[in-house]
């Protein structure tokens, strides 16, 4: 076991399979005690189970490290308040939290239901919101923490059929930059990572036409295994001088994504019109036009 988290205590969402899974048993194995969270539900949500959270901690027991399996939803703020209050009472402290925990409720937008939206931005992005202000003042008391969140390139670039996801995660980006601002008089870091891995979450993209089944086919190269190493070194004090960043990690790849900031500007001395906007402003930026591009597109290449 390696001893880069020891004496540090950490609270994984949705770590019950897949990307959190893989997270906590990383966590553990680099010598951090786990609230393993997960509520075992089913990807439509039909039913619950407290199997996945304890089967992961049976696991990281069975390997000498130490986890406490917790249910409760990241959605609401009592429910997330008690996965924080079992790291604090099972093991006196809080230290890092992951917020992992995530939903599907893929719907072209046009057909979107209100409930289709509500499920996914409260899970992921009011989840998100949740657990971490639960966590934010034992990190502001103890001078300590770090916050590692999941965004996604739907958000971060785009995606067809997942507007309610594509807000969420973008939304977390956002939350993550503001936590960072707000807490960084406390040493407090907060970071995203956008994840390419297989999972019981992108097992439900579809795979009908050849394109669609090239596709799946290199989804399925990129194990979700691969995303917990950086899931750890940033939670580690390796990277105290982390913040406010957000990485990509594809099989054997990480990347730096960009944010935001201007890359053109155009000036007229007496204002502008609607008129002189269409004649000389958009024709001026239309260079710099981002594309009406999807994740694939804008990242073409094979996993590494």
């Amino acid at each position: 076991m390696s001893e880069m988290l020891a004496g540090k205590v950490a609270v994984v969402t949705g770590a019950g399979g897949g990307i959190g899974r893989g997270i906590a048993l990383a966590m553990a194995a680099a010598g951090a005690k786990v609230v393993v969270n997960d509520i075992g539900a089913s990807l439509s949500g039909d039913s619950t189970s407290a199997g996945p959270a304890q089967q992961v901690v049976d696991e990281i027991i069975k390997a000498g490290g130490k986890a406490v399996p917790n249910t409760d939803s990241v959605a609401t703020r009592a429910s997330a308040n008690n996965i924080i209050q079992t790291a604090v009472e099972q093991f006196g402290r809080i230290d890092i939290v992951v917020n992992n925990a995530g939903n599907l409720r893929d719907r072209v937008f046009h057909k979107m239901s209100d409930e289709e939206w509500s499920q996914v931005i409260d899970v992921h992005l009011n989840g998100t919101f949740y657990v971490s202000r639960a966590a934010a003042n034992h990190f502001r008391e103890q001078e300590s923490g770090a916050f590692v969140h999941m965004t996604s390139t739907s958000g971060l670039i785009g995606n067809f059929g997942q507007a309610n996801y594509s807000a969420a995660k973008l939304g977390i980006a956002a939350l993550s930059k503001s936590i960072a601002l707000d807490m960084a008089r406390y040493n407090v870091r907060s970071n995203c990572i956008a994840p390419f891995a297989w999972s019981r979450m992108t097992s439900s993209i579809p795979a009908n036409t050849p394109e669609e089944k090239a596709r799946v086919l290199k989804l399925q190269k990129m194990e979700a295994g691969k995303i917990a190493p950086m899931a750890v070194f940033l939670a580690s004090d390796a990277a105290k001088d982390v913040t406010a960043q957000i990485f990509g990690v594809r099989a054997n790849e990480i990347m730096l994504f960009s944010q935001p900031r201007p890359i053109r500007s155009v000036h007229m001395s007496e204002g502008w019109t609607p008129e002189t906007i269409a004649e000389i402003a958009a024709p001026a930026m239309r260079h710099h036009f981002m594309a009406l591009e999807r994740s694939p597109e804008a990242i073409d290449w094979d996993p590494i």
